[in-house]
């Protein structure tokens, strides 16, 4: 068994109801893996030479919560297989249950006791469904969360608080901490007290993963023209000109303005001139029409390509030049890559989050190479250079701000007969 020594580290700092938060790549899964073998099981392992491997003395249920996708393309076996334990019982040493189902499916375990849980890629924030089932199995099983973004608020760590017993419920962590803007029209958070203590208690449960990156990240920015008078028009009118009405909302005056300076070949011009170059290449994108630009493009060129987004789950081509078109909602997390070092962000997305965890696809710890090379199409329309700067300080674009705070927002309908309209 493999463990570069920052994962051996924290297998051992790790305890029930942790979280460990690592970087997409790190190596979260194996990690969790050796601390149940060793810490659960009661087995040992033979570590980078040293120590020996036995099997375990305990005999403990493994249940593994996590995205459709890793559990699709079998990721999870793969890291399973390494430690001897298997889906199939038969196989698995000892015969030790292992169970690998999607957060979809989370429901059905609430009336599992005596077994140990490792949710994967956190999910457990806010209330629903997902996070009621959470708080259920805790309260009979042994588990620990893997993140890679643990939480942006105080309110994210809620439900994993309540589960370690910091809090008795929602409503006592509120009590505590959370001040409510009094004018607000909805419940909205002024501020936060009593921090030192939410620090203290974060501490106790989280253990970071701290590894120096071997890899070298190129960033490169490349600007494309887009057709300006039809960017303002749209904006000053406020019309939805694919579909012939006015935008309802700054949501959907967003998706038209993006799809004035998207729906540019120029930008599939970017593409086929860096496939010339690299042979290989992950494009991420967000609309509909943007991959069929991409596929026409594909099929122009003769390249093979495979998709991934909400109507198919192709895995990454495996011949010698291909293109992988992922959307950001459906493929941002949960799988990887390391026979390419090339991705392109065919447009931006609003979040930082998901930019973060696209990017990540290719930056593994077992990545064969040194330096990774990332391409953001933009433009220099005003939307594509906020979207840009939210990302840069590691926030999601407020297409409502955005909206409000522009010269435009106050500009009249042409089609509204001289009305002033005043969606945003």
């Amino acid at each position: 068994m493999d463990l570069y020594d920052y994962q051996e580290s924290a297998m051992n700092r790790l305890k029930n109801g942790s979280i460990l938060y690592g970087e997409v790549g790190s190596g979260k899964s194996r990690t969790a893996l050796a601390y149940y073998y060793t810490k659960i099981l009661y087995g040992e392992l033979q570590i980078n030479g040293e120590g020996k491997n036995a099997s375990p003395l305990k005999h403990v249920p493994l249940y593994i919560i996590t995205t459709a996708r890793k559990r699709e393309d079998l990721s999870w076996e793969d890291e399973c297989e390494t430690f001897r334990l298997s889906t199939n019982l038969v196989n698995s040493i000892d015969m030790i249950p292992v169970v690998i189902d999607s957060w979809n499916c989370i429901t059905k375990y609430v009336d599992v006791k005596d077994s140990f849980f490792i949710f994967d890629e956190q999910r457990v924030v806010g209330s629903g469904v997902w996070v009621n089932s959470f708080l259920k199995i805790v309260k009979n099983n042994k588990w620990i969360l893997l993140s890679a973004t643990p939480g942006d608020t105080w309110t994210d760590y809620i439900p994993v608080f309540i589960a370690n017993g910091f809090y008795k419920n929602k409503t006592e962590f509120i009590r505590e901490h959370v001040i409510y803007n009094r004018f607000a029209k909805y419940p909205k958070v002024d501020r936060y007290v009593n921090t030192g203590r939410l620090l203290k208690e974060r501490n106790q449960i989280l253990v970071p993963m701290h590894y120096k990156k071997e890899t070298v990240l190129h960033n490169n920015k490349i600007i494309v023209p887009y057709d300006e008078t039809l960017y303002q028009d749209v904006r000053a009118s406020k019309w939805n000109i694919y579909q012939n009405k006015p935008c309802k909302n700054a949501s959907e005056m967003q998706s038209v303005l993006k799809r004035t300076i998207n729906e540019n070949h120029e930008r599939t011009a970017v593409i086929f001139d860096l496939i010339k170059k690299y042979d290989r290449i992950i494009v991420f994108y967000n609309y509909n029409y943007e991959l069929k630009m991409l596929r026409d493009l594909a099929e122009s060129i003769e390249i093979d390509y495979a998709e991934w987004n909400g109507h198919k789950h192709e895995l990454v081509p495996e011949t010698d030049r291909w293109l992988y078109l992922v959307q950001y909602t459906a493929g941002a997390e949960a799988w990887n890559c390391t026979t390419t070092n090339v991705m392109v962000f065919f447009s931006l997305s609003n979040s930082y989050r998901a930019t973060k965890q696209a990017s990540g696809r290719i930056d593994r710890v077992n990545t064969p190479y040194s330096d990774l090379y990332y391409y953001y199409i933009s433009t220099n329309a005003p939307i594509d250079k906020q979207i840009g700067k939210s990302l840069h300080r590691k926030k999601d674009f407020n297409a409502v701000k955005f909206f409000k705070d522009d010269d435009y927002s106050k500009a009249y309908n042409p089609y509204d007969h001289g009305k002033q309209l005043s969606l945003f």
